[in-house]
């Protein structure tokens, strides 16, 4: 999909795993890869060379930040910690007003239901304004990922 639309996949520059898999995908359909891993992750681990970009930042932080600053829209695939982080991070740097990009919880098999539910409780409990649901958009399929971007481009 990602090929097929002209895009461009940013992500953390892993080989291995869902992103890993994503990567190579991408690359099978001949799409364009820029991935950016930290120092110490480059150190601990091998991240996929082979990408049409391959950033190595100082820290975690730069990471995120050169990840965001090369994305147009962010899109949260079924994941551990790390995607946790980064979702949360962006989507309060979006209820800050810091950008208005588009994130898509991509909600595979009901996989994100229980922090969907957790982000409703934060809500009904007064600890955020109703307008951060606004904020993220959940989709259950890359179909549907596809068709809403579409839409929100025309």
């Amino acid at each position: 999909m990602i090929a097929a639309q002209n895009w461009r996949l940013v992500y953390g520059a892993g080989d291995v795993g869902l992103m890993g898999e994503v990567a190579i995908a991408t690359q099978a359909a001949d799409g364009q890869t820029f991935g950016v891993i930290p120092e110490h992750l480059f150190k601990r681990e091998v991240g996929k060379r082979d990408l049409t970009s391959f950033i190595i930042t100082e820290n975690m932080h730069e990471r995120k930040k050169v990840m965001y600053m090369n994305s147009d829209v962010i899109v949260v695939l079924p994941g551990g910690a790390g995607s946790l982080d980064e979702f949360f991070e962006i989507l309060t740097w979006r209820q800050l007003g810091l950008h208005e990009k588009p994130i898509y919880l991509l909600n595979i098999n009901g996989y994100w239901d229980t922090l969907i539910a957790l982000l409703e409780h934060t809500i009904a409990q007064g600890f955020a304004s109703e307008t951060l649901a606004a904020m993220y958009c959940v989709v259950g399929t890359v179909p549907a990922l596809l068709a809403d971007i579409d839409s929100a481009d025309n």
